[in-house]
């Protein structure tokens, strides 16, 4: 009996020490949530900014004030940028992402475990700054000398920028997927007469098919919070953009650029507190679509 009671003692400590982690994990998140929302509805409620000219409105400009002596606070343009950025840079990287995984595991799974995938890890290691200096120099340029165009700066070189950025994040978690789909599933399509090809289009892919979308869901996501290596390609103007080579800015680049700049409590202050707001709401949904493609694809495999 003496000797158990350590053992149950040290259970306990272990209990409480794991609990108190817990609790303060959720605190943190439940401050973070609580202080980013007092903040950002103070636009709206303490400050009298229209929530329809805010989602709506096409001008930005917090350093003027309209008739009403209000900051022009249109953050369309800003809402508009970043999606086209974050949807474009998808579109370009998930085909690489998805066609690197295939060959790593279904064509090459021994190069792909030992070299492929070491590899491309490397580069979550990069700083984003050094992502936007590529860009800059190498992005940009080729813009300009392609397009014929006087800058070179605008969606289309942030979208491939955010593309090379999100590329490790989406094709290490397609691996894992592609991994994941039991060997099984691969000899009974072959015994049936299916072609590697085949099985790899119609079992291997489709059976991945949630966790492949939980990948493109956080390489989204990535994107969208993206914020020094955009700024440096994007041209930084807040404006609703017209082409794909035109200058303009996300929501994570004006607040970088504009947070310093007023007073604390002051109405632009708390206005691009809203902006954090948007830019956090956006991000919870995108946690949410993970959670709920991953409850979907566990009740599809059980």
């Amino acid at each position: 009996m003496a000797k158990q009671m350590p053992k149950r003692n040290l259970e306990k400590v272990g209990l409480g020490v794991t609990g108190a982690c817990v609790v303060l994990v959720t605190l943190v998140v439940l401050a973070l949530i609580i202080m980013v929302a007092q903040k950002g509805l103070s636009a709206f409620f303490k400050d009298g900014v229209n929530i329809a000219g805010f989602f709506g409105g096409t001008k930005w400009d917090l350093s003027n004030t309209d008739q009403n002596g209000m900051p022009y606070t249109g953050a369309l343009p800003l809402i508009v940028t970043s999606f086209s950025v974050t949807i474009l840079s998808t579109i370009i990287a998930l085909p690489i992402s998805l066609g690197s995984a295939i060959f790593a595991v279904e064509i090459r799974p021994r190069f792909g475990s030992k070299v492929f995938q070491p590899l491309i890890e490397l580069l979550t290691g990069i700083p984003s700054v050094v992502f936007g200096l590529i860009g800059f120099h190498v992005v940009v340029g080729a813009c300009k000398a392609i397009f014929g165009v006087s800058t070179g700066l605008g969606i289309l070189p942030g979208s491939i920028v955010l593309a090379v950025m999100i590329l490790p994040t989406v094709t290490t978690l397609s691996i894992d997927a592609l991994r994941a789909v039991p060997d099984g599933y691969r000899q009974g399509s072959l015994a049936l007469g299916y072609t590697r090809w085949q099985t790899i289009w119609r079992v291997v892919l489709k059976s991945a098919l949630p966790s492949l979308m939980t990948a493109v869901i956080l390489g989204m996501t990535r994107a969208f919070g993206e914020t020094l290596a955009v700024r440096m390609v994007i041209g930084g103007i807040e404006k609703m953009p017209a082409g794909l080579l035109d200058a303009a800015s996300t929501i994570t680049t004006t607040l970088t650029t504009s947070m310093a700049v007023y007073a604390e409590g002051s109405a632009q202050d708390d206005i691009l507190w809203a902006l954090g707001l948007l830019l956090m709401g956006m991000s919870l949904v995108f946690i949410l679509i993970i959670h709920l493609i991953g409850r979907k694809g566990a009740k599809a495999r059980g």
